[in-house]
């Protein structure tokens, strides 16, 4: 995979919030911690949900391979979306010595006793793009600006529907559009931004008659599609469709969060006899994280859009947090306000994503690396 190098855009160092806050697992001035030793000695634990999304098998590769370009030894582990799990590989780094954990958790709230530990043993502690939560042990937090990725969807969802034109402007069509909302994992924190940002730029929308959710089904909590799962979510849409629209009315858009999701959304509605594509009245459906079989299904006007989130630059920026910890320092943070985990503000460095339709699949995807155009032609990574 060439999608594994996340360059970082401008920064500011915060002064009030650095990574030693509250005497957590980041404290660099004992000299038997992550500071000591050639870099050759040190290695660093990462911890990484699942290897069902090729995301996430992407992330790890690039983590550890940045990690290994700058000297460091790795320790990479996948907990196949089992928290029990990631709870054993993060106690076994733990207990092996390792001087640095990179942890994308499955659960955000199920850690404290891992990272209490982590404190203990002064190893200090980057979560990666998904934030712990109820502990005062998360030194750092990388991520992409989440809220915005929200905004993003729903803006291309309304660009979609014609309701705005791709500048922004008020675009021809006026509705009244039926929308169906998803939202992610509740116990994944940046399911909450992805909505919320989602959920500010819809709701005027909403409020005007312009969109309909005709299921009535809004809040979070019903929408939510537990870990993320793609046949949960294709459950939830079929579900839609028979107790909602079995008067002969029609979906028009679908706010989904996630590619994976996207892909059980539109089999559902292929299944109702919904278009093939777009064209033949399939509803816009959105999306996030540029997979490459929904990235062909975009190409081909199945699917209306997904965020990319390019992970190169998200792991390009754990390593430089990871570089600062290990040799002493106090990482670049450029967003000290936004993210508290319910303990603490993590100090934390966000990255942008882009909107990407049909239009933007060669200049944003292509002409990057990030995907061949046999691979967009294929649907599978090569």
């Amino acid at each position: 995979m060439r999608r594994i190098t996340f360059a970082a855009m401008g920064a500011v160092v915060a002064l009030g919030l650095t990574a030693c806050s509250g005497g957590g697992a980041g404290s660099t001035d004992d000299t038997t911690g992550a500071a000591s030793g050639d870099k050759g000695d040190i290695t660093v634990g990462v911890a990484m949900p699942t290897q069902t999304s090729e995301r996430w098998i992407a992330d790890g590769k690039a983590v550890k391979e940045g990690l290994e370009k700058a000297g460091y030894k790795v320790d990479l582990q996948y907990a196949g979306d089992d928290i029990p799990t990631q709870q054993q590989q993060i106690d076994q780094m733990i207990t092996k010595g390792e001087k640095l954990l990179i942890i994308a958790s499955i659960d955000g709230t199920a850690l404290a006793n891992q990272l209490q530990a982590a404190a203990d043993a002064k190893i200090p502690v980057i979560a990666y793009d998904r934030l712990i939560r109820d502990s005062e042990n998360v030194d750092f937090y990388v991520t992409f600006d989440n809220y915005k990725v929200g905004v993003q969807q729903a803006t291309s969802l309304l660009t979609g529907l014609g309701v705005l034109k791709a500048d922004g402007t008020p675009g021809d069509k006026k509705g009244p559009f039926n929308v169906e909302l998803f939202a992610g994992s509740l116990d994944d924190n940046n399911a909450h931004f992805f909505y919320k940002g989602a959920m500010d730029t819809l709701q005027p929308y909403i409020n005007d008659g312009t969109l309909v959710v005709k299921s009535g089904q809004t809040d979070i909590e019903q929408v939510a599609t537990l870990r993320w799962l793609q046949e949960t979510a294709q459950k939830r849409m079929e579900d839609l469709l028979t107790s909602t629209y079995s008067d002969g009315s029609k979906v028009n858009g679908v706010l989904s969060p996630y590619d994976g999701l996207s892909r059980g959304i539109l089999t559902a509605l292929q299944n109702a006899g919904y278009g093939p594509g777009i064209a033949d009245g399939m509803p816009v459906v959105t999306g996030q994280d540029a997979e490459i079989a929904s990235v062909k299904l975009i190409n081909d006007g199945v699917q209306w859009s997904t965020i990319f989130k390019d992970t190169r630059k998200l792991a390009d920026q754990s390593v430089k947090t990871a570089e600062a910890f290990l040799s002493g320092g106090t990482p670049e943070a450029n967003d000290t306000e936004s993210y508290d985990n319910g303990v603490k503000v993590v100090p934390s460095y966000l990255l942008s994503s882009d909107i990407v339709g049909k239009d933007e699949i060669q200049p944003l995807l292509i002409d990057s690396g990030y995907w061949t155009a046999d691979e967009v032609a294929s649907g599978q990574a090569g």
